[in-house]
């Protein structure tokens, strides 16, 4: 019962933030659609299938950050290569995530949880339905711990600790931290992730 409740809370609380987040940065919005554009072309955005709760295929939107450029026997250059000015700075400030507010809304992902990964990711191998018994997230505790700064077996153990500490008041002081990450950029929150490897490690174990 208790589990149900803050399944309605959060879907609620997905829906208001999806639907406000909407209007409140559609001009945000707007300006980086017109700078996509403007220096990379169409297509607009950026599709790509991620596993969802239970393992279910979505279908994740971002802004597109890169270019399609090519060497001379067809292949794609190197993503440094392809990612302009516009790009980097939109990854930089996460700006390129916003058309996700879409799939909050239609109850893909929740505004908090683990992140979306590729079905083949090592995360979602090794994690295996533990991990994908929550349904993902636009931001999450991974993300605010260090990110990129976190190897794949970190991340791994920080989403399962949100996981078995997840609740509202966690959800929105990550929320909080997420607005501090985008201002002062990434950094490794050594303790918690001590304290996610702990309890990983005590997991398997057992």
């Amino acid at each position: 019962m208790k589990d149900e409740s803050h399944s309605y809370l959060k879907r609620g609380f997905d829906l208001v933030a999806g639907v406000l987040g909407f209007v409140a940065l559609s001009p945000v919005m707007i300006a980086v659609a017109l700078a996509v554009v403007a220096t990379m072309g169409m297509p607009l955005f950026f599709v790509q299938s991620r596993s969802g709760l239970g393992g279910k295929a979505i279908n994740l939107l971002k802004f597109r950050s890169m270019t399609d450029a090519r060497d001379a026997n067809g292949q794609l250059l190197p993503d440094d290569h392809r990612t302009p000015s516009v790009g980097f700075l939109i990854r930089r400030y996460r700006v390129d995530e916003l058309p996700s507010l879409f799939n909050i809304v239609r109850g893909d992902i929740s505004l908090v949880g683990p992140r979306p990964l590729l079905k083949t990711s090592e995360a979602n191998v090794t994690g295996g339905m533990r991990r994908l018994s929550v349904k993902p997230g636009l931001t999450g505790l991974s993300q605010i711990s260090g990110n990129t700064l976190l190897s794949e077996h970190e991340k791994l153990a920080v989403d399962l600790y949100y996981i078995a500490n997840r609740s509202m008041a966690f959800d929105l002081r990550i929320v909080l931290q997420t607005l501090m990450t985008v201002i002062h950029g990434e950094r490794r929150d050594e303790a918690l992730i001590s304290r996610a490897l702990a309890l990983m490690a005590m997991d398997t174990a057992r």
